[in-house]
This record gives structure tokens, sequence and C-alpha cells, in this order.
């Protein structure tokens, strides 16, 4: 037998062209699927009545374009320290604390705008600082500790508010950028979009960004390589708090009022944002993209839900019901890429 005999038998085989397409198929259907499915509920309330009736018009796109905006920039602050591997649940409770923090300095306090953002952002840092330094300082549990400090965080919003509802003046020009339009639709929304932008950037295009891929995937093997990983990770606390507390600030200008309330409501929609969107365009990876696709598919589902006539509990069962398969489809296509060595 010939040496290229040999050569020739011990070749791979190329794929046939069917196992060829019928692997881009499945590929398309994971990364575009959530798209298609958000496209078909679309077109489903705007067809079916009665959501048809007021579904497919301009002020509906606004209530849920607006309504997306704040949990969509809570589920960005929630991405950046799951995708270097740790939870924070304090993002939503920290959210609240700068919504209610600034509507009481501009209420109580009379202070001027800019300080009313300017404090309950550097209160948002400070939190998000105590909460990586008791994670990489003292080896804490982050699961715990963020969950402690979301229940401390709630009686202290509590105490603040002291039973009273803070209702920005009319001629505030918090509640004006808040209902302010642009192309037709709301302002906040487009911010949301540019944050998204540079946070899509800042993970893909940079060092720092790949570097919180790596610590998520394994802690260990990235700090053999030289990534501070304590560092890193702190540094996504002290970012995700400060996204989030823009949040909060986002959500009084759209809202126009303040008082104390659960931080779960924007936390939980928040993480089904980001676990549903690690389901598409980068299946088995929490990505930017699919969060905001995700997020926006849930505003509209619930929107069409409410119109519908739906109950105000079936909002809440749905987005436990979607977190719960989220997580599942994430965790299993996450298992699947390492797997492969992907």
């Amino acid at each position: 037998m010939t040496a290229d005999t040999v050569n020739t038998a011990t070749k791979t085989p190329p794929p046939s062209p069917e196992k060829t397409r019928s692997f881009s198929a499945l590929s398309f259907a994971e990364k575009y699927a959530l798209i298609l499915i958000t496209c078909a509920v679309i077109i489903f309330f705007s067809v079916v009545p009665p959501a048809s009736a007021a579904f497919p018009t301009i002020n509906n796109v606004n209530v849920v374009l607006g309504s997306n905006a704040v949990v969509a920039l809570v589920a960005l602050a929630v991405l950046f320290t799951l995708v270097s591997g740790v939870f924070d649940f304090s993002v939503g409770a920290t959210a609240i604390a700068s919504f209610v923090f600034s509507a009481g300095l501009q209420v109580e306090a009379q202070a001027p705008l800019w300080l009313a953002i300017v404090l309950p952002l550097a209160l948002s840092v400070v939190i998000g600082l105590v909460n990586g330094l008791f994670v990489v300082r003292f080896k804490m549990n982050p699961f715990v500790t963020t969950l402690g400090m979301s229940t401390l965080l709630s009686g202290l919003t509590i105490w603040f508010c002291a039973g009273k509802t803070f209702v920005l003046p009319a001629s505030s020009a918090l509640i004006s950028f808040g209902s302010l339009r642009w192309f037709g639709l709301p302002a906040v929304f487009f911010l949301v979009i540019l944050a998204a932008v540079i946070i899509w950037y800042v993970f893909e295009h940079t060092a720092f960004g790949r570097s919180l891929y790596a610590i998520g995937s394994n802690a260990s093997s990235a700090r053999l390589v030289g990534v501070r990983v304590d560092r890193n990770v702190l540094v996504t606390f002290v970012i995700s708090a400060l996204i989030a507390g823009a949040a909060g600030i986002l959500q009084l200008g759209r809202l126009g009022s303040a008082t104390a309330v659960d931080g779960g409501s924007l936390l939980f929609p928040a993480l089904t944002a980001v676990f549903l969107g690690a389901t598409a365009i980068v299946p088995g990876f929490f990505n930017v993209i699919g969060t905001i696709v995700s997020a926006i598919f849930v505003s509209i589902v619930v929107s069409g839900l409410t119109l519908m006539g739906a109950s105000s509990w079936a909002s809440n069962v749905f987005n436990g019901a979607i977190l719960l398969i989220a997580v599942g489809l994430s965790t299993y296509l996450g298992r699947r890429n390492k797997a492969a060595g992907r």
C-alpha cells in the first residue's frame, strides 16, 4: 500500500451537502427563532380582537417601548455581572433607591436637577462597590450578598419615603425628557439603544469585555493567563449598579412621581430578558442583542395580554414561566457549547 493510499484512507470525508444544509438551518433557527416568534406575536395581537383595536396603534407602540426602556436598561445592568459568572440580585432595589432618592431630593430638598441625578448615581456606585468588595475581598457568596443588599435597600427606601409619594412639578425638565418623542417614538428608547450599542462594543471589541466572558467561563483559567479576575469582577458590580441607578432616574422621568415599590418589579423581567436573550443571536451565551430583543418580546406579550383583557396576575405568570424556560434553555445551550469546545 502506497503512502498516498494511506493518506487518502485516513482523511475525514467531507460532510454531505444534506448534513451541511441541515446544520445551517438548525443554526439559523437557534439564532433567530426569538426574532421570528416576536414578529409572529406582533401579528397575532394585531389581528385578534379585542387586542387588535389598540395593539397596532402608535400610542401602544410608545407605551411598549417606553416601559421596555427601563426594564431593558436594568437587564443590561444584570448582563455585566452574569457574563462574569456572578449574580447581582440587588440591581432592581438599586434602581428603585435611585428612583426614590432623586425624587425626594427634588421635591423635599428642592435640589437642582443635576444634583438630583449625580447624587443617586453616586449612591449607586457605592452600592456596587460594597457588593463587589464583599464578594471579591471577603469571598462572600454573591447570591446571598446581593440578596441581602436588596433587602437592606428596600427597607431604607420605605424609611426614606415614610409612606409619601414624591410628585415632581409638571414643569420638571426630567418629566419633559421622559415624555419626549424622537421620530414619533419615546426618546428614552433611543437612549437605551445607544447604551446597548456601547455595551455591545465593550463586550465584543475590548480586552475588558472579552476578559469578562473568560472569567464567566472559567475564572481559574482566566487568572492563570493573567486576567485580573478580582479587579474586573469588582468593576462589573460597580458598572452594574451605575446602570441600574440610571434606570431608576429614567423611570422617574417617565412616571413623574416616586414611592417605595418592590425592586423585583424591575429585577425579574430583566432576568427574564437576559436569560431568554441567551437562547438567541449567540445561543448559549449572554449577549446584548439577544437581551434587547427579549426585553421587547416580553413587553409586547404583556401589552398584548393586557389588551386581551387578561387579569393582572397573568403578566407575573408569563414572566415566571418564561424565566424558567429561558434558564433551562440557556443552561442547556451553554453546556452543549462547552462540550463542543466553543
